[in-house]
């Protein structure tokens, strides 16, 4: 099943992206796909608040992964700089230690994501306006999106 929303503000996505932080666990993966400027960097900054993360979150674009730390760690990926790259960079360290994961650009790794994951697409509409689409893999993030939309 694949949930949608329709964000009608800055103010609405962080609200949305809280809720999603109360009821992330650790080694949760959530990727993230959308044009330049559609909001994924916002959203990941709400999560990191929702996680209680005090530090600030900017896109790790020029570095590949950032880590932070609050109620739970957070590794924060943008791999758009990966592309057509066949670099192993400890995926499963990553994706399967303590931490929740973001990944920007995520489709740039397909191969190397875990199966069960949160799949998050961010399409402009208009200025403030954003579309969220929720697709779950895994009975986990089924379960998680009923939580969250229901």
């Amino acid at each position: 099943m694949i949930y949608e929303r329709m964000i009608n503000s800055e103010q609405e996505t962080e609200q949305l992206a809280g809720k999603l932080a109360t009821l992330l666990a650790p080694a949760d993966v959530l990727t993230l796909e959308g044009d330049l400027g559609a909001g994924k960097t916002t959203f990941t900054k709400s999560v990191a608040k929702g996680l209680g993360i005090t530090r600030n979150v900017n896109s790790p674009t020029f570095t590949i992964l950032k880590q932070y730390e609050g109620r739970l760690f957070l590794n924060h990926l943008d791999v758009y700089r990966l592309a057509n790259s066949d670099e192993d960079l400890g995926w499963d360290e990553l994706f399967y230690g303590e931490a929740v994961s973001i990944i920007e650009w995520a489709h740039l790794i397909k191969e190397d994501l875990p199966s069960e994951r949160l799949a998050i697409q961010i399409h402009r509409v208009e200025d403030d306006k954003r579309n969220f689409t929720f697709e779950p893999f895994g009975k986990r993030y089924e379960q998680l999106c009923e939580e969250l939309f229901g």
